[in-house]
C-alpha cells in the first residue's frame, strides 16, 4: 500500500450537469405532451369514445417514438450529462411505453370503426389496411416494432449476439418511416391546422436531424480530421493488452479521462465489429491509449494488430468524468480491467484521492506499477485489495475502516457488475448521497 498525504484541496465549484439535463429533458417532454393535448382538443372529438381513445393513443405513441431516436442520437451534450448507459436504458423503457401505445391506438381504433360499421375486428382491420391510405404501412410498422420488442426482452437478448440484436433493432428506423408517413395519410391532428402541420414536421425533422448529426455526421467529421492510426501494441500481462493510437489534431478532440469510445479496426476481418473500451490514460492532445483484457476472439484479435492499421472511432461518449464532481475529494473503486478508466482518472482529478483496487490476487492487477506511479506523484493513497469474491473485502466494515470520511467524497466505481453492484449496495447501507455515486456501464446500447 502506497499512502502519501497531501493538504485539503480548496472546495470545488458544485455543479449538477446530470441534474440540469434530466430536468432539461423532463421539461421538453412535457411541453411537447401539452402541445399534443392543445391539437388533439383543436381538431375536435368525433362521436365514437374508441376512436377517441385510439387517435390519443396514436399521436402519444408518435411523440414516444420521436423522443426514442433523440435518446439513442449520441448527442455530445446529452451524453457526456447523462451517459450512454442511462439514455440507453431511457430508451429502452420508453420503447416499452411506445409497443404498449401502438398497441393501444390499433386496438381502440380497429374496435371503434368495428363498432359503427357492426364489421367484426378483424374484416374491419382489413377492410381498413385495403382501403385507406397509410393503414396498411401503419400493420406492418407494428409488425416490426412487435419483432423488435421480443428480441429486446432481456431472455431473448440474452440468447442473441449484440450483431444479431442490432441488425433486427435497425428496422426500427423504417418502422419509424412507415409510421410517420401513416401520421401525414390518415392524421386529422396532423393537418387539423397550419400550426399542427408545422409542429409534427418539426417534431420529426429535429428527431431525425439529431440523429444525422449523432450517429453518421458527427463521427465522419471526426475522423477525417483525425485519421486515427495504431502506433503502438504493448501487452500489459498474458491476457491484457495495450494499443496506443496516434492521429492529427488531437488537441481538438473532446474527449476526457473517463470516457471510451466505439472503436472500429480497419482491419479485414474487424473492421465490421465495434466495440467499446474505455480510455487508460487521460487524453493529452497528443494519444489516445486503450487498454483491453481478452474476454473473446475479439478482443483477443487486438495483440495482433499492427502499427499503421487505421481507425475508426465513435466517441468520446460518457459520464463518467471530472464533470459531475461535487466534493473536493474523491474514492476510486476498480475491480479488475475496470482500473481503465480509473487510472484516467487519476491524472486529472484535482484534491486528495485514495483509489482501491479489488482483485483476486496481485498477478490479476493490470496497470498497478502506473498506478503506485501516479499516486506518489499526486498524493494520493493506493490500496491494493486482493483474495476471492466471498468474503467481500469491501462490505461495509472494511470500506468504512478503509476510508473513514468516505461519505465527504464523490466515489467512482467502475468494475465487473457483480461487484459494482455490491460496491453501490455497500455505499447506499453507508449513507453516502446518490449525487455523490458516480458509476456507468461501458457497453453497445442494448
Amino acid at each position: 500500500m502506497t499512502a502519501v498525504q497531501s493538504p485539503p484541496a480548496p472546495p470545488t465549484v458544485r455543479r449538477h450537469p446530470r441534474t440540469v439535463a434530466r430536468t432539461g429533458l423532463c421539461a421538453l417532454v412535457a411541453a411537447n405532451a401539452a402541445v399534443v393535448a392543445v391539437f388533439f382538443v383543436q381538431a375536435g372529438f368525433g362521436t365514437n369514445a374508441l376512436v377517441l381513445l385510439g387517435r390519443l393513443t396514436g399521436l402519444y405513441a408518435a411523440l414516444l417514438m420521436a423522443f426514442q431516436l433523440l435518446l439513442v442520437a449520441r448527442l455530445p451534450w446529452l451524453d457526456r450529462r447523462i451517459g450512454m448507459d442511462r439514455l440507453t436504458l431511457w430508451h429502452r423503457w420508453l420503447g416499452f411505453g411506445l409497443l404498449w401505445t401502438l398497441l393501444g391506438h390499433a386496438v381502440f381504433i380497429t374496435f371503434g370503426y368495428a363498432e359503427m360499421s357492426s364489421m367484426d375486428p378483424v374484416n374491419q382491420l382489413v377492410d381498413l389496411a385495403e382501403t385507406v391510405e397509410g393503414v396498411l404501412r401503419a400493420v406492418v410498422a407494428l409488425a416490426l416494432i412487435l419483432v423488435v420488442g421480443a428480441v429486446s426482452a432481456r431472455r431473448a437478448r440474452r440468447r442473441l449476439a449484440y450483431e444479431t440484436w442490432h441488425f433486427i433493432h435497425l428496422y426500427t428506423y423504417l418502422a419509424v418511416l412507415l409510421a410517420l408517413t401513416h401520421q401525414v395519410a390518415v392524421g386529422s391532428t396532423f393537418t387539423a391546422s397550419s400550426a399542427a402541420t408545422a409542429y409534427w414536421y418539426g417534431l420529426w425533422g429535429t428527431a431525425f436531424a439529431a440523429v444525422l448529426a449523432g450517429r453518421v455526421v458527427l463521427p465522419l467529421r471526426r475522423n477525417l480530421r483525425h485519421r486515427l492510426r495504431v502506433s503502438a501494441v504493448v501487452p500489459e500481462s498474458d491476457t491484457v493488452v495495450s494499443v496506443h493510437i496516434t492521429g492529427r489534431d488531437l488537441h481538438r478532440l473532446p474527449a476526457r479521462a473517463g470516457q471510451f469510445f466505439l472503436w472500429r479496426f480497419l482491419t479485414r476481418d474487424r473492421w465490421w465489429q465495434a466495440n467499446p473500451y474505455s480510455l487508460s490514460a487521460a487524453p493529452d492532445g497528443r494519444g489516445l491509449r486503450l487498454t483491453v483484457k481478452a474476454v473473446g476472439d475479439g478482443s483477443a484479435a487486438l495483440r495482433r494488430l499492427r502499427p499503421g492499421t487505421r481507425v475508426f472511432a465513435e466517441g468520446p461518449y460518457g459520464a463518467f468524468t471530472t464533470l459531475h464532481r461535487t466534493r473536493p475529494d474523491a474514492l476510486l473503486i476498480a475491480g479488475g480491467v475496470g482500473v481503465t478508466p480509473i487510472r484516467a482518472l487519476l491524472e486529472e482529478l484535482h484534491g486528495h484521492a485514495v483509489v482501491l483496487y479489488r482483485v483476486n490476487t496481485e498477478a490479476d492487477a493490470v496497470l498497478h506499477g502506473e498506478l503506485r506511479e501516479l499516486a506518489l506523484a499526486k498524493g494520493a493513497e493506493l490500496h491494493l485489495v486482493t483474495g476471492p469474491p466471498v468474503p467481500d473485502r469491501l462490505a461495509p466494515d472494511e470500506l468504512s475502516r478503509l476510508v473513514p470520511d468516505l461519505t465527504d467524497r464523490d466515489v467512482y466505481v467502475c468494475g465487473p457488475p457483480g461487484m459494482t453492484a455490491a460496491v453501490l449496495h455497500t455505499l447506499r447501507v453507508l449513507g453516502v448521497p446518490g449525487r455523490q455515486i458516480h458509476h456507468e456501464r461501458f457497453s453497445l446500447a442494448g
